[in-house]
């Protein structure tokens, strides 16, 4: 009986630090509300980190639909812009909308190449289309948030450590790629110069990072992305063509491709896209949650797939895909051990000036990707770091679960290690296939009940136990 009045007393003891898992605190530093000065510069070191990944997914699909040079600029403003709506959705909310985490969101990778089958050969009716299902998916990830995020109970350490791990490990590649040049086509992609500049940013961070304190080591990788492009000036790798074409003023005019339509095989393909990405962002908050002090339970996840949704709903009214959690900006925060909401909010306000004006867009853009992708690996380290940190809370040495990581791992390893290893199965299963991240979350959690729950005598020993973790994680995870 002793034992359970302790406990109480630690858990108030520590409210400060992790907060109540029934609702916000004003003393926890995720609702910390700091300078103007420190909150924009911090802002914007979660835009530079984000832009590229923002900006992509439209650069892509544009081209690949029929859309010509300006149309597919005008896509990636909107698509900026939207980015901004769903993170404020996300870090400020309204009524049970939004995890109130430091939470990015931006258009979602995962939708790329079901966009682009849907797309083609539909001439100018693709891009309607394509927005279309994105708003039935949206409004049906809405009303199934509140069972979907009922999953978190299948999260225990063995499996979110997991997904941590395969979240930091899963950006890698992009980093690496973004280190190279970025377009595998590119006459110079690979070239020593690329590396030498994305080795020389990785440097000058870690550098930052160990002479500087303060509030200058938390602004290291945006004093880093700084620093990088400068010095790629000389070196002819810094370009500002984007800044000498772009526009003052543009708004994203509403359905400007034209209205919604509405065909029962894109709704299905995106809806199965949904579902993916509902997944991941389940993950990253519980991955955040963890960084930040405050676990995510079944009321904020909720509410965090809530905002994705709506914010996906949403989005096509302004000319933007579907959005879904940034993983990158997870790694910023366990770097920079800034925890303010109000940060990453300040960073979805920045978020949409850039998509109301294209020449400030075009300033962040003239981040070379060698400069983004050497900062890029120590922020998608750490996150595989906090991953690692997390199973050394999960008792390896007990049962199976070590070779539930095992299993996990080396199923969501498949398609970094080997791109083309599902090429021969249907594009429709590829949505999920090609995400190491969600076939590594499904296969933790179905050996999770498989080898700890299902056929067991003894749960009744470990249930007074299991509620405990996520009070107990907060303490060891920093």
């Amino acid at each position: 009986m002793a034992a359970k009045p302790r406990f109480r007393k630690a858990a108030s003891a520590e409210s400060d630090q992790s907060g109540p898992p029934s609702g916000p605190d004003p003393k926890h530093p995720v609702d910390e509300k700091l300078p103007p000065g420190k909150m924009f510069t911090s802002g914007l070191q979660h835009v530079a980190a984000m832009y590229a990944g923002v900006v992509a997914p439209p650069m892509i699909v544009g081209p690949a639909v029929g859309l010509d040079a300006a149309e597919t600029a005008f896509l990636m403003g909107a698509s900026l812009f939207t980015a901004g709506i769903a993170t404020l959705l996300q870090t400020l909310g309204f009524w049970k909308i939004g995890a109130k985490l430091p939470f990015v969101n931006g258009v979602s990778f995962a939708g790329v190449t079901p966009m682009i089958a849907i797309g083609k050969g539909e001439g100018d009716n693709a891009i309607p289309i394509i927005f279309g299902a994105i708003i039935v998916a949206g409004v049906l990830g809405f009303f199934a948030a509140p069972y979907f995020c009922k999953l978190v109970r299948f999260f225990p350490p063995v499996v979110t450590g997991t997904v941590i791990t395969l979240i930091g490990v899963s950006l890698l590649p992009v980093a690496f790629n973004w280190s190279q040049g970025g377009n595998p086509q590119a006459d110079d992609y690979g070239s020593t110069t690329n590396i030498g500049m994305a080795a020389l940013t990785f440097v000058i961070v870690l550098a930052l990072r160990k002479l500087l304190r303060g509030f200058l080591q938390q602004i290291a990788i945006l004093l880093g992305l700084v620093a990088g492009t400068l010095i790629a000036i000389p070196v002819g790798i810094t370009h500002f063509d984007a800044i000498k074409n772009a526009d003052l003023v543009g708004f994203p005019t509403p359905f400007h491709f034209g209205a919604p339509q509405f065909e029962i095989a894109a709704i299905i393909s995106m809806c199965i896209v949904m579902l993916v990405c509902m997944t991941e962002s389940t993950a990253d908050m519980l991955a955040l949650g963890k960084i930040v002090g405050r676990p995510a339970d079944e009321k904020t996840i909720e509410g965090g797939l809530r905002a994705d949704t709506l914010g996906s709903a949403i989005s096509p009214l302004f000319n933007g895909f579907m959005c879904s959690a940034f993983a990158q900006n997870i790694g910023l925060v366990a770097m920079t051990k800034v925890r303010s909401r109000f940060v990453v909010a300040t960073g979805g306000g920045i978020l949409i000036l850039l998509g109301l004006c294209p020449v400030l867009a075009s300033v962040i853009a003239l981040v070379p990707l060698p400069v983004l992708g050497g900062a890029g690996i120590v922020l998608f380290g750490t996150v595989a770091a906090s991953g690692i940190q997390t199973l050394a809370t999960a008792a390896l040495e007990k049962g199976e679960n070590a070779l539930i990581v095992a299993a996990a791992l080396g199923i969501g390893l498949i398609p970094i290690a080997a791109p083309t290893f599902y090429h021969a199965f249907p594009e429709d299963l590829l949505v999920v296939l090609d995400s190491g991240i969600s076939t590594g979350c499904v296969v933790a959690i179905v050996l999770n009940l498989a080898f700890n729950h299902l056929g067991r005598k003894d749960t009744g020993e470990e249930t007074p136990t299991h509620p405990e973790i996520p009070d107990q994680i907060p303490a060891t995870a920093h």
